[in-house]
């Protein structure tokens, strides 16, 4: 028997205390502009932000516009990266993404879900961050922290896709609160409930003032 899911009002309650203990959370990624926004998501997939962090500031210094990186070879670029998890796939995309940056746009980072999300690498999460962290577009990346808090506390069902996350999380928040909120979750899931918690969530919810 499947459990019952939070009515929308519920939902909200979880989502307005889970904002309270983190009102400040913001991405830890660090970046200088929007191509190196793009390309720090790009290599965050499966892998922690402070392993990103490392190999950032190098690599912005080596690849500072699209460009650069475009017509760098690719064992240049898996030799910056090579210290983050699946860095030969993440590099390939990384470089056929800028060539394709510099041949289309006019090296520039496209303010558009739809055209994002065709570059090599860029699924949804990574044009929901693009978007929201770069452009201030309210949108809801759907990392495994905010898809495990949605079905730990039964706001999605437990077999929901991250798409259907999104959409459950954007029928029930003003569009406004769509960042801070979708932060708040990832601070709270990485640092409040993280995946080996055990028990009741909502003892969580009331660790913290």
């Amino acid at each position: 028997m499947s459990e019952k899911l939070l009515s929308d009002k519920e939902a909200r309650n979880v989502l307005q205390k889970i904002l309270t203990l983190y009102p400040n959370a913001k991405s830890e990624l660090k970046w200088d502009s929007k191509f190196h926004l793009l390309c720090a998501v790009m290599m965050s997939a499966q892998t922690t932000d402070k392993m990103v962090n490392r190999v950032m500031p190098k690599f912005s210094q080596e690849f500072p516009y699209p460009k650069d990186l475009a017509n760098a070879p690719i064992e240049q670029i898996e030799n910056e990266i090579k210290t983050i998890g699946l860095y030969r796939s993440k590099a390939k995309h990384l470089k056929a993404t800028a060539k394709i940056l510099v041949d289309k746009y006019n090296s520039q980072i496209p303010k558009d879900k739809k055209i994002l999300m065709t570059l090599p690498g860029v699924g949804e999460k990574t044009a929901n961050v693009v978007l929201a962290e770069g452009y201030g577009v309210p949108a809801i990346a759907v990392d495994t922290h905010v898809s495990r808090i949605s079905k730990k506390f039964h706001i999605v069902d437990q077999k929901a896709t991250p798409h259907e996350v999104e959409k459950r999380l954007e029928a029930i928040l003003p569009k406004e609160e769509w960042i801070k909120t979708h932060h708040a979750m990832i601070w709270f899931g990485r640092y409040t409930m993280p995946s080996r918690a055990k028990g009741d969530p909502y003892s969580y919810l009331n660790s913290q003032k």
